[in-house]
């Protein structure tokens, strides 16, 4: 990571964040890896969490989805791994050559992934105001990418100047909190006023649902794409509503690529014309007459036509043509040529 971002006209790093999805399952969460492998993205994030070090029993639900656990805290509860169980999901991933990645929401979360050496942190838009939370991050010299979903200017402010005080990264993502998030509300003019303010990489992370909010971001030049994953829609869970699928992942990724190539090979109009010049006769057009036309006929505009290929005379000069005289017999279709025509 520290070489993605030393490295700013290097690849987009398109991030899979997992999240939740996985609910709570091992096997699911290993599964992810692979598929997220398969799709091309660069890294996978989850999110680490320990129900009692971050939140009290009387949590309240942001939205009561689960049928299954009775309080938010019993959710956070189930969606816990082991130490070792995370061990075996970062050794996963990096098999599979992927980043990995995880949120951490409190400070034993951090020490847990601080010893498996995670190559850099996220700040999940909730935390952005937890200075000692973010404070510990960057004590540990990685990277911090910082998500502005919920925050003002100053408290983006204090968070960038929290990580730069401990000499570490920064990246800050645009973001909406809002699952799904409505194209209106993305704010990806964002990005560019967070690259002014704070000089450093930006990108989006998007919660729309769709692969064109991470296409665009792309175009814009976003540095980090991060998306949330679902095998289906049809999984269960709070995030899948905001998540595109495994193959739509794929497709992402495919499209950013493109989108990179494309800006990263400037096109010259002139010399991409002379390249083409050869096309240009095949799909170009000429002069023809439209019908039979004897030796000496005064050619007029009802004789002429304008017909493929683009060998012969060019069609701007259809107007110099009426008025002058043949000077052999012409068949229709045949390409005039200005042997066939008399000088003015």
């Amino acid at each position: 990571m520290k070489e993605w971002f030393d490295n700013p006209n290097g690849p987009c790093l398109i991030v899979a964040e997992i999240a939740q999805t996985h609910d709570g399952s091992l096997g699911t969460a290993h599964a992810y890896i692979n598929a997220v492998a398969r799709a091309g993205a660069q890294a996978i994030k989850f999110q680490t969490h320990i129900a009692a070090a971050e939140s009290t029993p009387g949590e309240p639900w942001r939205v009561k989805f689960s049928p299954q656990d009775e309080t938010r805290f019993e959710y956070w509860k189930r969606m816990e791994f082991s130490p070792n169980q995370w061990a075996g999901l970062a050794e996963h991933a990096r098999e599979r050559d992927l980043i990995f990645m995880s949120s951490a929401f409190s400070f034993e979360a951090i020490e847990l992934l601080e010893q498996l050496e995670v190559p850099a942190w996220k700040v999940g838009a909730g935390e952005i105001s937890n200075l000692p939370l973010i404070s510990r991050m960057a004590e540990t010299g990685k990277p911090v990418i910082l998500s502005s979903g919920m925050s003002d200017w100053d408290e983006l402010d204090a968070a960038v100047n929290c990580v730069r005080n401990s000499g570490s990264a920064v990246s800050v993502l645009q973001c909406t909190t809002a699952y799904p998030c409505p194209p209106e509300k993305l704010g990806l003019n964002v990005m560019s006023e967070l690259h002014d303010r704070y000089q450093c990489p930006v990108g989006l992370s998007d919660h729309s649902g769709t692969i064109y909010a991470g296409i665009a971001a792309a175009t814009l030049g976003a540095r980090i794409i991060e998306v949330h994953v679902a095998f289906s829609r049809e999984c269960f869970g709070p995030d899948v509503s905001a998540s595109i699928t495994t193959p739509e992942l794929s497709q992402l990724v495919e499209g950013v690529r493109f989108i990179e190539r494309a800006l990263n090979n400037p096109v010259d109009k002139t010399e991409m014309a002379k390249s083409l010049s050869d096309l240009r006769l095949t799909f170009g057009k000429s002069v023809v007459a439209l019908r039979d036309l004897p030796a000496g006929h005064i050619l007029t505009v009802h004789d002429l036509a304008l017909k493929k290929p683009g060998t012969g005379i060019a069609p701007s000069r259809i107007s110099e043509l009426v008025g002058r005289r043949l000077t052999v017999p012409v068949q229709a279709d045949q390409l005039l040529s200005e042997s066939d025509i008399e000088n003015e």
